[in-house]
């Protein structure tokens, strides 16, 4: 393995302190609402009307929970020259102007309802309502006529806002590009993210051994993320034995045997930053395909991150990474995912998407800044076992900073025998 550095943001803690300069969130609200409006000159839009979490999160600053994650019944608006509004579910509204008073108030934080995802019917006047009110601030502000963006929402509201006569547009493009880099703050918080995987990946190799079942790894993983202040846990792919190959990206019950190699993916949320960070293991033991799997899927990662650096496109790192029929697949398609890098911020794939399905045709051009993934996936010779292995890379001016920090040069056996 190259030896790359890690990243200089240091990942100091879950709390704010009086005695260390931690994150600063009014300047990573401000960094954020001058990341869209820059998007909003560079895209000639009046204003941006967001349904998808992840941005409402990015341009509010507010949740209610991952239960309502793009349910579509909370939207929030961005106007050129106004401040963000957010039109939430039902008394969530006015705990924001309790919560927040410095930025919301009763006009900027107002209850919403577009249908609960057809749940209530257009017959009810809901959707009209909306679209109705929302064409109201745009009206005060002057931006009738004018282009109006939208990440994502349901047909019915979407027609809703054509039939008032709006001209709406494409705006998750925009909000995407806004995303791709991240402050100084962000890169603090995906840190810290990071940091709290690398405790839960020292628990899951000390836990690993004969009749552990792969939903048990996933239960320890909830319970010690949420006990190091995890928000939120996203995903636990937790995968063993045969299941290894293909990749099937679901755990399951299988009670994990002596020799398997098992491989783990932990998604979960800290202050609304999400982490994305694979591992493998040998359980027991491990055989010499084992051995060479890992050794094949370390070498691409290595050269996928060599190449992490401002002024590169992300073709280049497409390229060093194996075709399909390679690794056992027809077409590039079926095999998206594998040999993958993705941005990482408050949503789990942003810019830039990093895979032989899109890079080679439409490279994006890596910046400081950026934040992302980088995934490699080997399969062994015996049919059965692979490897699976994650770092999240910081793009800097001086290089590649790993984030990702639980070892992984080569393959690490627990309980070995």
């Amino acid at each position: 393995m190259s030896e790359f550095p890690v990243a200089t943001s240091p990942a100091p803690g879950v709390m704010g302190v009086d005695w260390e300069a931690r994150v600063d969130f009014d300047r990573l609200r401000e960094h954020r609402l001058a990341r869209v409006r820059e998007q909003l000159d560079q895209e000639d839009l009046g204003a941006i009307l967001l349904f998808e979490t992840s941005n409402i999160r990015y341009v509010t600053s507010t949740h209610i929970g991952y239960w309502a994650f793009n349910k579509g019944e909370r939207y929030a608006l961005l106007t050129r020259g106004g401040e963000p509004r957010i039109w939430d579910f039902g008394s969530a509204a006015k705990a924001h102007r309790l919560q927040l008073p410095r930025f919301f108030n009763e006009e900027n934080s107002r209850g919403g309802n577009t249908g609960l995802q057809g749940a209530i019917g257009p017959e009810s006047g809901l959707h009209t309502a909306a679209a109705a009110e929302i064409r109201e601030v745009l009206a005060a502000e002057g931006l009738v006529d004018q282009r109006i963006g939208v990440d994502m929402a349901e047909t019915s509201v979407f027609l809703a806002l054509q039939a008032q006569g709006l001209d709406v547009v494409d705006g998750q493009q925009a909000m995407m590009k806004a995303r791709e880099i991240k402050s100084p703050d962000e890169i603090m918080l995906l840190t810290q993210a990071c940091a709290m995987v690398d405790g839960v990946y020292q628990d899951i190799f000390e836990a690993l051994k004969p009749g552990i079942r792969e939903s048990d790894v996933v239960a320890l993983a909830h319970a010690r993320l949420f006990e190091m202040g995890s928000e939120f846990v996203e995903a636990i792919n937790s995968i063993a034995g045969e299941r290894c190959s293909p990749h099937p990206h679901v755990f399951s019950d299988r009670l994990i045997r002596p020799g398997d190699q098992a491989y783990f993916d932990i998604i979960h949320v800290y202050n609304g930053y999400r982490t994305c960070y694979y591992r493998t293991f040998g359980v027991g033991r491990a055989t010499q395909a084992q051995r060479d799997a890992f050794k094949q899927s370390r070498e691409w990662m290595d050269a996928a991150i060599e190449l992490v650096k401002p002024g590169n496109t992300t073709d280049m790192i497409a390229r060093v990474w194996p075709e399909a029929h390679e690794f056992g697949f027809e077409t590039e398609m079926e095999a998206f995912g594998l040999q993958f890098g993705h941005g990482v911020g408050v949503g789990l794939h942003e810019r830039p998407i990093i895979s032989r399905l899109n890079s080679l045709d439409n490279p994006i051009e890596l910046k400081e800044g950026m934040v992302f993934a980088l995934e490699t996936y080997a399969p062994a010779g015996d049919g059965r076992s692979a490897a699976r292995i994650e770092e999240e890379v910081v793009c800097t001016a001086e290089g590649p900073k790993i984030i990702t920090l639980f070892p992984c040069e080569e393959l690490m056996v627990a309980n070995e025998y």
